[in-house]
């Protein structure tokens, strides 16, 4: 068992000694309070003596100028929730359904074939063949993380005018393909890219706040589109479109301006720009802080210069290690399950309503609009909770409190939704598809960027966020294109399919999600070495910290597993 020593102070010789961890010993409670020692219970020695000797000023020049950068980054996912609600926006307009001559009207949107061609095959077409193709590849490329986003951007822009333009059928869909591809490089580069800027004691939150942002794309696409709905030209559907445009135009605009991950600049063999780095937003400026020591020697000791992420075509480390296979079943996990919790249903919200008893477009839209606030205000209560609750506890509850709000939604819908003879009953099945999206976007609008990018290992993370975008593809098949033709066919037992699901989620992710909070993400290595990951994961260690003379030590204390 070991433990490290930190100086401080004045007293040591050089400023590298002057951070040097060394081993400490272990010494009883008893002993530990009457020195004076502040117990702690970590899951991360290192790392706890390192953020007890550099605090970080949240309000700081250097951290104000960290939140822009990231805001920058942001963007992808911005451009994500455009991508994610406006079709499901504009598919509720007849103006829209008439021009493309596409079924669904009298069902409160489009359904049937034509658009689960829309939405679905296109889509696993560009995001599940050619993207892992090119995201991976350009992301771990020489131009880095900024050269993902940067691509990725451009195409987005592309693909967005185009489908703003769109004059039939085919023409929409090769813009669809377009900015799908364009999606899948940004939401490989910029998650990678904040997860791998934000300081250890802030990853929670920033690297969920990414995520987030998809809600601010889907509030202004589905507010815009009440505004237009009401235009009886094409601009009613064009103009929701065309915003899709301005998120990507920023990211395009400002990422050379970013500095680059320095967990890339290490991988790149920059290690004096990755200090630089550090020391200016991890570190209050000093290049000798213990988090920032500690930081460039965990990625000098988990980056191989020699990894797979050197040759854009190898995928191999995803799955040749036991350590490799338990992370990439974790990223998995996510992909599949987070798209599979009846969020999937979000893209024809408009025809749930109808199916709840709603007959006018206007309220449809303005309901998909309150839908789309409630969603925001749960993802951004649960980003700011994730560091404090886990990222398990809150996979395995919010998955539970989908099912069962599914399950009320498919009774009052059945009983109530077919006729108005009952209009509470009505109003209880819209209340409740409201409150689905609260607790699904508490739960996972900040683990889906959050699991992948810190359960992938940096030699992976580039290639395995590409495989997670592949794993949201096809996951994204069953919903985006059997759910049109299923709402057409069964209407609201559609619905029973995703409350069973949720329950089998509930039972994978209790048997085998791991608890990656309060690591660093290398450290996160000794999880998955492990024989029970689960089980290490909760592992604790009791700790005792105690500040004399300048000097910070911490002793372990017996019993260590709490």
């Amino acid at each position: 068992m070991s433990s490290a020593k930190e100086s401080t102070g004045p007293s040591s010789s050089s400023s590298d000694e002057k951070h040097d961890a060394k081993h400490h010993h272990v010494v009883p409670t008893v002993v530990a309070e009457k020195e004076g020692a502040k117990l702690m219970e970590v899951k991360n020695a290192d790392l706890a003596v390192a953020l007890t000797s550099t605090q970080l000023d949240p309000l700081s020049r250097a951290s104000i100028q960290l939140y822009l950068i990231l805001v920058v980054a942001f963007m992808g996912s911005m451009s994500n929730g455009f991508d994610g609600q406006v079709m499901g926006a504009v598919n509720g307009m007849n103006q829209y359904l008439d021009y493309f001559g596409i079924s669904g009207a009298d069902a409160g949107g489009g359904v049937g074939t034509a658009t689960a061609l829309i939405f679905g095959i296109v889509s696993v077409i560009d995001r599940s063949i050619v993207g892992v193709l090119l995201a991976g590849p350009l992301t771990d490329g020489k131009f880095g993380r900024r050269g993902g986003m940067f691509i990725g951007a451009t195409i987005i822009l592309i693909g967005a005018i185009t489908i703003t333009t769109a004059l039939d059928k085919p023409y929409l869909l090769g813009g669809r393909f377009v900015l799908g591809l364009g999606v899948s490089i940004t939401a490989t580069a910029c998650p990678s890219y904040v997860v791998e800027m934000a300081p250890p004691q802030w990853r929670g939150r920033l690297t969920g706040l990414f995520n987030t942002f998809y809600y601010a794309g889907s509030m202004l696409c589905t507010g815009i589109s009440i505004a237009t709905a009401r235009l009886s030209t094409t601009t009613s559907w064009r103009a929701p479109l065309a915003i899709q445009i301005v998120p990507a135009g920023i990211l395009v605009s400002f990422v050379w301006f970013l500095p680059e991950s320095p967990r890339w600049y290490v991988s790149a063999g920059k290690v004096d720009k990755a200090a630089e780095v550090l020391a200016k937003y991890h570190g209050n400026g000093d290049v000798n802080a213990p988090l920032v020591q500690l930081e460039l020697k965990e990625f000098e000791e988990s980056i191989k210069l020699d990894a797979s992420d050197k040759r854009w075509w190898d995928y191999s480390e995803l799955v040749n290690t036991s350590n490799a296979r338990y992370r990439t079943l974790m990223m998995l996990m996510m992909g599949f399950f987070g798209q599979w919790s009846g969020n999937g249903l979000g893209y024809f919200l408009t025809v749930l309503f109808k199916n709840a008893g709603v007959e006018s477009q206007e309220r449809r839209l303005v309901l998909n609009f309150v839908n789309t606030i409630v969603s925001a205000i749960g993802a951004s209560i649960g980003t700011s909770l994730c560091d404090t609750l886990g990222r398990r506890t809150m996979w395995f509850w919010g998955t539970f409190a989908s099912a069962s709000t599914l399950i009320i939604v498919t009774v009052c819908t059945a009983l109530f939704g077919q006729n108005s003879a009952n209009p509470d009953g009505a109003n209880a099945a819209i209340a409740f598809i409201f409150l689905f999206g609260f607790v699904f976007s508490f739960a996972y609008t900040p683990l889906q960027a959050l699991v992948p990018t810190e359960c992938l290992a940096n030699n992976t993370r580039a290639k395995g966020m590409a495989m997670y975008s592949l794993a949201v593809s096809c996951a994204g098949l069953v919903g985006n294109y059997a759910g049109p033709i299923a709402l057409q066919n069964i209407g609201w037992k559609y619905y029973i399919v995703y409350v069973c699901w949720d329950i089998f989620e509930c039972t994978m992710i209790w048997f085998f999600a791991v608890e990656t909070r309060g690591r660093t993400l290398e450290e996160l290595n000794e999880i998955f070495e492990s024989p029970n990951p689960v089980k290490a994961s909760l592992a604790k260690k009791k700790i005792a910290v105690v500040e004399k003379g300048g000097q910070v030590e911490v002793m372990h204390v017996e019993n260590e597993i709490v």
